[in-house]
């Protein structure tokens, strides 16, 4: 295994920004997708979130610009597609910091919902060498002329089953119809259920394949309890947990807008720093919650599922499941936010009896038990009913079938913005 990035074949300027970063050795990503990436290959990978698959892919992009021909007005060398306006962030502002030693300035273009399109449409005036997009914005920016797409030598799909689950398929395809023929293409995803997969065989050419095997939940960094409480005691059961372990950050998921803005506002008025996180809110909104959450203004943050993936909140040492996700793939990522780099994390679900065979399901597809336990003074007087195949839909964030109902269209749209 190559063990320093100036190994890879990196130029010095990029190793420089890497090192400053603290980056002591490449991860297993990245020492195999780097140089392949530069040879020019088509790439796929598995992945799972703090792999380092995003440096794994930006990197090389950088060199590669760097070492193009110049043109102008700039040309769209690298298209980036993610699922979610915080990754689409996160994911620019990696490639700035990679970039600062530079010999020349690359213009990077992040074009998400929730973003005035007039002020990005200002922003493309010129070109730009990176755009890094959600795909519905892509294509409104595309139409409206402010953006030409038909130049691209490299496009990367990251997060590829989140752009699939949020129901961008249509508009994937609209966006590979504008793209050259003769490009690289870079496919990551951290699972690969068959829609996925289909995707990966229309648009890769004999891929590199890198596989990285997603440490088991039963790995000792993120510990998971699963505890017993009646539905309308989880408040005061998370506000104790709160205040017993004395959690500097706790990031809590629950299924609505409205759970988020309740939930936060009760935390908030009985003294702890609280605030809600959900895809109705301004960009500008947002974004000042992660930062203040970031830099521990805030010791909560209720969100919804838009922040399952695409934020990288270092150190954070609890995760709670005020409402359960809809799917064993969402637990996963859910809990993943803890536990992250070395640091050990502990990941809460609330079950109450009426979703007690929602979370068996849960258990089944990801193959574990977690063992139930209780908290003196919030044990659940309602039992839960006889195991089934199915969960209630209705019960809080509850697994429901594979086919989405249009309620539950019109909340993911409303969730990216777009």
């Amino acid at each position: 295994m190559t063990t320093t990035f100036s190994a890879l074949g990196l130029a010095p300027a990029l190793v420089q920004a890497v090192e400053e970063r603290g980056y002591l050795a490449p991860t297993t990503i990245q020492a195999t997708a780097i140089p392949a990436i530069l040879r020019g290959d088509d790439v796929v990978g598995s992945a799972q979130t703090g792999s380092g698959k995003t440096a794994a892919f930006c990197l090389p992009l950088l060199q590669q610009w760097s070492e193009a021909r110049r043109e102008t007005p700039r040309r769209v060398r690298a298209l980036i597609l993610v699922p979610t306006r915080e990754l689409a962030a996160q994911v620019g502002e990696s490639i700035r910091a990679y970039a600062r030693h530079l010999s020349e300035r690359v213009k990077v273009a992040v074009v998400t919902g929730g973003v005035s399109v007039n002020l990005q449409m200002l922003d493309l005036r010129g070109g730009a060498d990176i755009v890094v997009a959600t795909p519905g914005r892509l294509l409104d920016l595309i139409d409206r002329n402010a953006l030409r797409i038909s130049g691209v030598s490299t496009l990367v799909l990251d997060e590829a089953d989140r752009l699939l689950d949020l129901g961008f398929a249509d508009e994937i395809g609209r966006v590979l119809s504008r793209l050259p023929a003769n490009r690289q293409n870079l496919f990551f995803s951290a699972t690969f259920p068959p829609p996925v997969q289909a995707l990966a065989e229309k648009m890769l050419r004999d891929p590199t394949r890198i596989e990285i095997p997603a440490e088991p939940m039963s790995e000792p960094a993120i510990t998971q309890r699963a505890i017993e409480v009646d539905a309308n005691r989880r408040h005061q059961l998370l506000r104790h947990l709160i205040q017993e372990n004395d959690w500097s950050r706790v990031l809590v998921f629950v299924a609505t807008k409205q759970a988020a803005e309740r939930v936060a506002e009760k935390l908030w008025q009985a003294g702890i720093d609280a605030a809600a996180f959900h895809g109705e809110f301004t960009q500008g909104t947002r974004s000042r919650v992660l930062a203040d959450f970031k830099d521990s203004r805030l010791q909560v943050v209720v969100a919804t599922d838009v922040a399952a993936r695409g934020i990288d909140i270092a150190q954070l040492p609890a995760v709670v499941n005020y409402d359960l996700p809809r799917s064993a793939i969402d637990y996963t990522h859910r809990i993943g936010r803890t536990g992250r780099a070395g640091e050990s994390g502990v990941a809460v679900s609330f079950i109450s009896a009426d979703v007690e065979a929602h979370f068996r399901l849960i258990e089944k597809r990801q193959n574990q038990r977690v063992p139930r336990e209780q908290i003196p003074g919030f044990e659940p007087i309602k039992t839960a009913a006889p195991a089934t195949n199915t969960a209630d839909p209705s019960s809080n964030g509850g697994i429901k079938g594979r086919r989405k109902s249009k309620k539950d269209k019109l909340r993911e749209a409303a969730a990216r913005g777009e």
